[in-house]
């Protein structure tokens, strides 16, 4: 049975969440879509409209921004950042690849934004993808478009009276993550490796794991204070505790569901035994449903499983 059952539904929203749905349908859904502002102060904001959180900070440098949601609503953006910058935006952080993180580059990168990422998210945006848990294709990005500068574990900027570390985190959501800290400022943009208050969409198809977003929290968790405004990729703004509580919630989860597949249980006899019904009433309404998260955690577990068999035969 496929990843999805029957979950047309599903489907058709993720493929507009990833920016893979006709451009008629991205038009009619974003006509409406307002960019708000929370003001995080030392000039940094969390801006949010559709798509993922965007993280901006202002100041003598130049604006730096970190993610820029769909193309079409990249005028409503800079709109959004006229009203706190003098000055377009100089830097442009790319959290990880996917369409709703990266849609604007396209336009930011043509007013001459200085696009920026780990080196897998250039690899994925250049060459057409394949997201493996909706069964849906990604087209290759304009070169307009792409990172023009990449790294592999961390790169530093220092704009705004800002020390600002963008941080690579291994197999996480994907295979390029980053998670980007304002040191001074104490904020931390940490992509879709952080949904709020609800279960996380995991790429496993493009090198995403739950072990790998466990330990990409618990780095981010080891740096952050009491006092830390954390921006999620989706989701209102946290903070610490919020955090600690998504952390121990996929802890839960992974250790419920890898005991299903140690029983040797397949997806849909461990979707059958409803293993998360605990956890479903806080953390099962947003897009990612109870069934999809057992699905997807499955599937990816399933993998280390026989990635463990084959190494232990040769």
């Amino acid at each position: 049975m496929h990843l999805l059952g029957k979950n047309w539904i599903i489907i058709t929203i993720l493929m507009v969440f990833l920016n893979a749905s006709p451009a008629w349908a991205q038009q009619d859904r974003f006509a409406k879509v307002e960019i708000k502002s929370t003001d995080l102060g030392n000039g940094i904001y969390m801006l949010t409209g559709a798509g993922g959180n965007i993280g901006l900070s202002t100041g003598k440098d130049g604006a730096f921004l970190v993610d820029d949601q769909f193309a079409p609503l990249s005028d409503k953006i800079k709109a959004a950042i006229a009203e706190h910058s003098k000055t377009p935006v100089r830097f442009l952080i790319n959290t990880h690849w996917h369409g709703d993180h990266t849609g604007g580059n396209v336009n930011f990168g043509a007013d001459g934004a200085i696009i920026v990422a780990h080196k897998n998210v250039r690899k994925r945006m250049s060459t057409e993808q394949f997201i493996e848990a909706f069964n849906s294709k990604v087209k290759p990005a304009p070169d307009i478009a792409l990172p023009i500068i990449t790294f592999t574990r961390e790169i530093t900027f220092f704009q705004n009276e800002q020390t600002i570390n963008v941080i690579h985190v291994s197999n996480a959501h994907t295979d390029g993550d980053a998670f980007v800290y304002f040191k001074e400022a104490d904020v931390l943009h940490l992509g879709d490796m952080f949904f709020n208050g609800i279960y996380p969409f995991i790429d496993t198809g493009s090198g995403g794991g739950i072990d790998g977003v466990i330990a990409g929290l618990q780095q981010a968790l080891d740096i952050s204070t009491q006092n830390t405004k954390i921006i999620p990729g989706h989701g209102y703004l946290a903070n610490k505790q919020d955090l600690q509580e998504n952390i121990l919630m996929l802890k839960q989860v992974r250790r419920i569901i890898g005991a299903l597949v140690e029983q040797g249980l397949d997806a849909d006899q461990s979707v059958a035994a409803d293993p998360l019904a605990a956890l479903n009433e806080k953390w099962g309404k947003g897009f990612i449903k109870p069934e999809l998260m057992v699905r997807i955690v499955h599937a990816d577990l399933s993998k280390t499983e026989m990635d463990k068999a084959d190494h232990t035969a040769h």
